[in-house]
């Protein structure tokens, strides 16, 4: 059995801030982690690269060859990976151990994860090489300004879990940037009838219904909970690791090892 983390977000939403500091974490803990680039346009990385989808196809030589601008040409490079999953993915993974434990930093475009079928499709794979996957949805709490925001990255995020159909952590990222933590705390879990009323206070009336269903179905889906992260504390990265173990059962099927000890003589 192995473990995933499929990390995804808006662009700019602190992806792989978070896998660098995911990964700094896991070595003080002697907790090994492989980090996977699946961004075509990464260029520099904070982190070990233990596989890069760079060298099977790249931004740059897509546009340059196929004359497409940077979304049509990621879009190629991703379809591109989804007909190599049997071979170049495969070839990958297979230099590591039943019990590893990935993280897939992805590319965010959001089409990728909203109705585009490649990252559902990679999904697929990692499912039938015996991975338990999670999926670790990054929203920017700068983003978090008013209710209306809060309920649209709500939508992109319920959208994903619909596309991905997976175990889902919902994460404010950049916690240490917040100026007011207030005006951003009161989003991590906040009460269905509060967001109602805020969202009919930024809205025009015809809007009314229209807020309610939005407002019982973010509640319905249990979405309006996201976990606050600040890469400064190694208690917020640890609660929210052990939130994703959790996810993904990683250890649960750890062979138990017993030590032997001999009998105290009387």
């Amino acid at each position: 059995m192995g473990y995933a983390q499929l990390v995804i977000g808006p662009a700019g939403s602190g992806k792989s801030t978070y896998c660098s500091g995911l990964y700094q974490h896991c070595e003080t803990l002697c907790r090994t982690i492989h980090i996977v680039n699946l961004d075509p346009a990464a260029e520099n990385f904070d982190y070990p690269v233990a596989m890069d989808i760079r060298e099977l196809i790249s931004l740059d030589d897509v546009m340059e060859e196929l004359g497409l601008g940077p979304n049509g040409g990621l879009i190629y490079c991703m379809e591109h990976l989804e007909e190599n999953l049997d071979d170049w993915l495969t070839e990958e993974l297979d230099n590591y151990l039943d019990d590893d434990y990935i993280v897939f930093d992805c590319p965010g475009q959001i089409e990728l994860f909203s109705h585009v079928p490649v990252l559902k499709n990679f999904v697929e794979h990692l499912k039938r090489k015996n991975f338990n996957v999670c999926v670790v949805y990054l929203l920017d709490s700068q983003f978090m300004t008013d209710v209306t925001k809060f309920i649209s990255g709500c939508m992109a995020s319920l959208s994903a879990m619909f596309q991905l159909e997976l175990p889902h952590v919902n994460i404010l990222s950049k916690m240490d940037l917040v100026t007011n933590r207030r005006d951003v705390e009161k989003y991590l879990n906040p009460e269905p009838q509060t967001l109602l009323a805020e969202l009919n206070q930024h809205m025009a009336p015809q809007f009314e219904k229209l807020n309610k269903s939005l407002i019982e179905l973010v509640d319905q889906f249990s979405m309006v909970s996201f976990l606050p992260l600040d890469l400064r504390k190694n208690s917020s990265i640890q609660y929210i690791l052990s939130q994703i173990d959790n996810c993904i059962q990683y250890g649960e099927d750890a062979d138990i090892k017993v030590k032997d000890f001999d009998p105290e003589d009387d």
